[in-house]
């Protein structure tokens, strides 16, 4: 009986967490982060600030979960590179990247973190751990098997991914966040990746 009761409660947290998410992502949107208070998201939401206080206790931390949320969204698929193919394999993860960049949320998100946290520093002091994405755990997992198998010579993991995936950033997402209108075909962004990978695979391909 116990065990179907913990079921139970697991199941009303995630409930209360998902509405919690989604409320706060609207009114974040809608009216920016200093006009969006807790209790304006637990009204929206339909759970009672004690509800929200427990799983977020500060509005900087319900912040940094909408934003990771937007690219870890649950109907995202897994991602499973190509073993024994270095470029194949940086080319699927990075088009998996791209979706991410390319979530309908994530600009307008990424645009408020960057105006809000000059304002606010419990919100400049959040780490974004982006880290937690599964397309960048998959990056580093497939980063590091192929340079324990000797298909790659890597000496920092998380230089070699910056580097990849800021090359793809540059140019699938950053200027969206200046150029009003900005959008890329899919053949440009599987340009991008492809050339991006091409890069990487020349730096670090352990070659014959």
């Amino acid at each position: 009986m116990s065990r179907e009761l913990s079921a139970y409660h697991r199941q009303v947290a995630a409930d209360n967490r998902a509405a919690i998410l989604d409320a706060a992502t609207g009114l974040f949107l809608e009216l920016g982060y200093e006009r969006t208070s807790l209790a304006k998201v637990a009204e929206r939401g339909g759970v009672s600030k004690a509800t929200l206080f427990k799983q977020f206790p500060t509005k900087a931390e319900l912040f940094e979960a909408i934003v990771l949320g937007a690219g870890n969204a649950e109907d995202s698929e897994a991602v499973e590179p190509p073993a024994g193919d270095f470029h194949s394999g940086l080319v699927v993860i990075g088009l998996a990247y791209a979706e991410v960049l390319g979530h309908p949320r994530m600009t307008d998100l990424i645009r408020a973190v960057i105006t809000e946290s000059a304002r606010f520093p419990e919100l400049r002091e959040q780490t974004f751990n982006f880290g937690t994405l599964p397309v960048l755990r998959a990056l580093r997992a497939f980063l590091e098997s192929t340079d324990a198998s000797g298909e790659t010579r890597i000496d920092d993991f998380d230089v070699a991914a910056a580097q990849f995936l800021g090359m793809i950033a540059t140019v699938v997402f950053w200027p969206r966040l200046v150029h009003v209108g900005w959008s890329l075909t899919d053949e440009e962004t599987r340009r991008t990746v492809d050339e991006a990978a091409k890069t990487i695979v020349a730096r670090y391909g352990a070659g014959d």
